[in-house]
């Protein structure tokens, strides 16, 4: 089983975004069983709460419902607990080091690292773009699921 764990700042937009993003694809390719996906935040400002509104309708167009989703800070017992760790943005990195203590194994990087284009996903938080950050979310996951199968993973 491959184990994905999403991080953003809050747990209420970007990473939870992804979270429900991926687990729709592996579910509609007939692969969920082999995967356990779930996301958390680096800081502790959202934890309980559930996903961000306009994150929630974004993926409700979508047909994806984040039903019972609440944010949650990433530990350091996550590092031993995922295979990969994937990161909106740089900050997000700097953060996840920080409370894992490092990342010897190479698990933390950036979803969009995946990409023919790495980059951070805007915040939508701040930006209001709720289009763009899940169009850069599909494009890392879809990219992210093609790494896994180039590598024979899958």
């Amino acid at each position: 089983m491959i184990k994905i764990l999403f991080i953003c700042h809050g747990n209420i937009c970007r990473s939870p975004m992804s979270e429900f993003i991926l687990r729709d694809m592996v579910k509609r390719r007939g692969i969920a069983d082999r995967f356990h996906i779930a996301s958390a935040a680096t800081s502790r400002e959202e934890i309980g709460n559930p996903v961000y509104p306009p994150a929630r309708r974004k993926l409700k167009e979508h047909g994806i419902d984040p039903i019972g989703k609440r944010a949650r800070q990433m530990t350091k017992a996550d590092y031993g607990e995922y295979d990969y760790l994937l990161a909106a943005e740089q900050y997000n990195i700097r953060n996840m080091l920080r409370i894992t203590g490092g990342d010897p194994d190479r698990k933390i990087c950036r979803l969009l690292d995946f990409s023919d284009r790495p980059r951070d996903i805007a915040d939508p938080w701040y930006t209001g773009d709720f289009d763009t950050a899940w169009e850069d979310i599909v494009e890392g996951c879809e990219a992210f699921l093609a790494y896994l199968e180039r590598e024979g993973k899958q």
